[in-house]
């Protein structure tokens, strides 16, 4: 039920930006992040921390400047077990230094809003998957964001998942950290991630979260 009435606010709040509706960005992204049992909350924080540095600095608003629209449309959810998701950053325009630094301060305010329930990576893709579909932005290009310390143990396989996620024409990159599974990249690779130019960066632990973040949102917003 909550997974539910996550979703349902999160397509409560985007009907609430009829604007938004007829903007067109370069890339629509949802960070999907890990809150389950194993992340506790110095993990967490490093976490939210890091993505809320990456927003500050230029070279994410660099590669937005870099695109042809040079805005894009972000998005964050935690995740934990199959049908547990909350919206914690609603979609943001970024496009300017202000925007940037908007969205990196609702990102490091956003609470811890899940506390377990196991790993669900096919949970966390179909999460995202539907919010990138409610998105009132347009973008040619779609990604998803999965970053996480477990294989998937609960629900249904994560291949599964990922497959459907591909057919609608979704991107999955991902940031496996590796503190607890060693071998956690591999199974990314082979379960979790797909699409045109989809790649892995590995975290060798939570210390080194916050470049490994920047190196990525890089990456995927230069990608074209």
């Amino acid at each position: 039920m909550r997974a539910l009435a996550g979703i349902a606010l999160a397509a409560a709040l985007l009907c609430v930006h009829p604007a938004a509706a007829q903007t067109d960005v370069d890339l629509k992204l949802v960070l999907a992040v890990d809150v389950s049992g194993s992340v506790n909350q110095q993990r967490f924080e490093l976490q939210r921390q890091g993505y809320a540095d990456a927003f500050r600095n230029p070279r994410v608003l660099q590669a937005i400047r870099a695109g042809p629209r040079q805005r894009v449309a972000v998005a964050m959810v935690q995740w934990t077990g199959p049908t547990l998701h909350v919206l914690v950053v609603d979609w943001t325009l970024v496009h300017d230094q202000a925007s940037a630094e908007a969205l990196s301060e609702r990102i490091a305010s956003a609470p811890r809003k899940l506390f377990g329930g196991g790993t669900s990576l096919s949970g966390a893709i179909d999460a995202a998957a539907l919010l990138l579909a409610e998105s009132p932005f347009r973008s040619p290009r779609q990604t998803m964001d999965i970053s996480g310390d477990g294989s998937n143990n609960r629900g249904r396989p994560a291949d599964l998942a990922r497959d459907e996620a591909l057919r609608q024409g979704i991107v999955i990159n991902g940031l496996p950290i590796l503190t607890l599974e060693p071998n956690l990249d591999g199974y990314y690779r082979d379960n979790v991630i797909g699409g045109p130019g989809s790649f892995v960066i590995a975290v060798t632990n939570y210390d080194a979260f916050a470049e490994a973040i920047l190196n990525k949102l890089v990456t995927e917003i230069a990608a074209r």
